[in-house]
């Protein structure tokens, strides 16, 4: 069993409340969460209204498979152009 997670920082630089903030982070895990089989949820930077931490998970049996698909999820999600994304670290373990 291969386990992926990702821990992405995002910068919302249009939002002015976190009504705001909220709303534009349902859109990115909506898409992400349609578009592709992985868990995703904000995991900090709760209080914040420009500023965010998603977090990302993914379970399979192919290393490559696992990385391929968080890759292409942080370009996905910055092609939103909803949030810049500041930094993404990516860890795999095996079990």
């Amino acid at each position: 069993m291969v386990v992926g997670v990702c821990r992405i920082e995002l910068r919302i630089p249009q939002t002015h409340s976190l009504k705001a903030k909220r709303q534009v982070l349902r859109k990115i895990k909506d898409r992400v969460k349609n578009k592709f089989n992985v868990s995703i949820a904000e995991v900090g930077e709760n209080d914040k209204w420009q500023r965010s931490l998603v977090g990302l998970a993914l379970v399979g049996n192919d290393r490559r498979q696992i990385n391929s698909t968080l890759d292409v999820v942080t370009n996905f999600i910055e092609n939103l152009n909803a949030a810049e994304i500041i930094n993404s670290e990516l860890e795999i373990f095996n079990y």
